[in-house]
């Protein structure tokens, strides 16, 4: 399995100040981050598989509302978590 618990504590340990933060914008956004790099890269391979293409889309778009909520609410927060992860406007 791609996404193991220790994998997941070190995004949240890394993002979401502490291992027990899970709900942090921060280490959701990162988290969301992982999980679509490695569909991305599923569906380089199997590209007919559609069910993974909707999953992909499903979770760009929650990444992006946590993306837009957190520029609306601390635009510092949204800055940095933006160029730590590398991710385009």
């Amino acid at each position: 399995m791609y996404l193991t618990p220790e994998i997941k504590k070190n995004i949240f340990v890394e993002h979401g100040n502490s291992e027990m933060n899970t709900g942090s914008s921060e280490g959701q956004i990162a988290l969301f981050s992982f999980r679509i790099s490695h569909l991305t890269d599923h569906l380089r391979n199997n590209r007919k598989d559609k069910n993974t293409q909707r999953s992909l889309v499903r979770l760009v778009g929650k990444r992006r509302k946590l993306l837009d909520y957190l520029k609306e609410t601390d635009i510092e927060r949204y800055r940095a978590i933006v160029s730590k992860l590398g991710l385009r406007k």
